[in-house]
């Protein structure tokens, strides 16, 4: 996989390159250069030039302007000069201002009028005559390296909005899945506090006439519960869309993994299923996510492989619950079922919700993983539960 250098190591070599052509230019365009007396001089001047190109993008327009001011200079002073190098930096300092700085900004305007400016003066400071040729051909580099660079620009411009725009995208796919889990949640809580008006309720019955004070204390409880199902209803309330769920399905669980496999077996997919460890009592949202997560990466190796084979291993460990789904890969480049959802966000979603780990990725040897893991609470055996 090929690296990009980085800014700082691609002017470092600009630089150098510009400071090696000026100096043979120089030295190539005087027969007896040690012995000529402007010699030393010429040197300062390539070096300094190359010191610009290094800083071109800290102060764009600040270094073209120096730079052209300190050319046409150089030209009046000198008068006969070897002035190719002295162009192409100015080309490379044009670029860089253009590439750097939008065209309606005034110091883009200032900086082509500067540049016009110097291959005017270089015209007029060599000794032999500038024909249309000539003149054609120094407009057209310095089009080529205003247009280039105006290019660059924009391109710079569009990625940005397109990041931009992938991360609202992501955002939103994020708020989607946040929501879609706590719908899939209220209903698993709101059918726990149910039981447990239930249960208070039937304990109340049950008590003596004198138990006043257990009896005041269960219909407090009973009322509690009434009221915070009937508060997850208004929640729900905000949570639900048109997506026709109407909530009485029973929700999935790792005990119905089985209809789950059926259901992608006669979509095309070879699914093994392994389960190790003594499966244990979980929560009904821990086993809501599990299965929407072994759910999501099946829909995933459809979408992606096609056809192709899958491994699914569920760990019941003593304090964690591991699941992992890895394919073999597509066959044939086949592109499977269109899955719904979103996906990794709703994966890492719904293992953030448990402060569990998600790792996913292709395999060095062709197929895809996705490994998830949930910790598990200690609990001892008289129900209390302990930390983790």
């Amino acid at each position: 996989m090929s690296r990009r250098l980085p800014p700082t190591a691609v002017d470092w070599l600009i630089a150098a390159v510009m400071a090696a052509f000026g100096l043979a230019e120089e030295l190539g365009a005087r027969a007896s250069p040690f012995d000529h007396e402007r010699s030393p001089l010429w040197l300062v001047a390539v070096m300094a030039a190359a010191a610009l190109v290094l800083v071109r993008r800290r102060a764009p327009f600040t270094v073209l302007t120096v730079y052209s001011l300190a050319s046409a200079v150089s030209f009046a002073y000198f008068g006969d000069l070897a002035a190719a190098w002295q162009f192409y930096t100015q080309l490379i300092l044009l670029f860089t201002l253009v590439s750097e700085v939008p065209l309606r900004d005034l110091r883009t305007v200032l900086g082509l009028v500067v540049t016009g400016l110097f291959v005017g003066s270089m015209m007029l400071a060599v000794d032999h005559p500038f024909g249309p040729g000539d003149m054609a051909v120094a407009v057209v580099m310095t089009s080529i390296a205003g247009g280039t660079g105006f290019a660059v620009w924009r391109h710079r411009q569009v990625a940005v909005q397109a990041r931009e725009h992938g991360e609202l995208l992501a955002r939103e796919a994020v708020a989607e899945e946040r929501t879609r889990i706590a719908r899939e949640l209220h209903d698993v809580v709101a059918h726990s506090v149910s039981v447990m008006v239930m249960q208070a309720a039937a304990a109340r019955l049950m008590l003596r006439p004198d138990q006043l004070v257990e009896r005041e204390t269960l219909t407090v409880v009973e009322e509690a519960g009434r009221e915070a199902v009937e508060e997850l209803r208004r929640m729900l309330g905000l949570l639900r869309t048109d997506s026709g769920e109407d909530g009485l399905a029973p929700q999935p669980s790792l005990a119905r993994l089985e209809d789950l496999l059926e259901q992608v077996r006669a979509a095309g997919l070879e699914v093994r299923l392994t389960v190790r460890g003594e499966p244990r009592p979980l929560s009904a949202g821990l086993e809501l996510s599990a299965y929407r997560i072994i759910q999501e990466a099946l829909t995933n190796t459809l979408k992606h492989a096609g056809p192709a084979r899958v491994a699914v291993t569920v760990s019941h460990l003593p304090r964690t619950l591991n699941l992992e789904v890895v394919d073999d890969g597509p066959k044939d480049g086949h592109i499977g079922l269109q899955g719904a959802g979103h996906g990794l966000i709703g994966m890492r979603e719904r293992v953030a919700l448990f402060h569990g780990r998600l790792a996913t990725g292709p395999l060095k040897g062709g197929g895809y993983r996705v490994s998830a893991s949930f910790p598990l609470a200690v609990r001892t055996t008289a129900g209390d539960e302990l930390a983790r």
